[in-house]
């Protein structure tokens, strides 16, 4: 079953670099997830079949292309599975955390296909500087959208 994640929510870190994950996202993660480096100093967290379906499409792209072979290293080196607890937390490995720039206060957006954890400052300087392009490239982004 495909999951669309959307919405922002604002758990926090504990001190063992637990995070609970928002209520409306765990039965859609319950079975197991992956948390990995994502884009822009973010992680990325897939339900575990969403991340299977992603790696099974890359086994049709050329690894004689060095910027396919450096995406998938950076991409899968960093990946941990988890399968949350009985109280819906996972635990961030601290390599993560540091790439990430985790402290205590985590911003968990839906991006579609995913759920996103930045740091709340990240994320609110990331917004704020997105802003103005947003509101102009719907048109380029998505033709038709609007």
């Amino acid at each position: 079953m495909r999951v669309l994640f959307l919405g922002t929510h604002t758990p926090k870190l504990d001190d063992k670099g637990r995070m609970v994950l928002p209520a409306k996202y765990r039965p859609h993660l319950e079975r197991g997830l992956v948390i990995t480096r994502g884009q822009e100093n973010c992680l990325y967290v897939y339900a575990q079949e969403e991340f299977e379906r992603q790696a099974m499409q890359w086994q049709s792209t050329p690894t004689t292309n060095r910027k396919v072979r450096d995406y998938q290293r950076l991409f899968l080196s960093g990946a941990y599975d988890e399968v949350p607890d009985r109280q819906g937390r996972v635990t961030i490995p601290q390599m993560l955390r540091d790439y990430a720039g985790l402290s205590t206060e985590c911003t968990v957006i839906g991006a579609g296909n995913r759920l996103e954890v930045w740091d709340t400052a990240r994320w609110t300087d990331y917004l704020a500087a997105a802003e103005e392009d947003y509101s102009t490239q719907s048109e380029e982004v998505v033709p038709g959208l609007m």
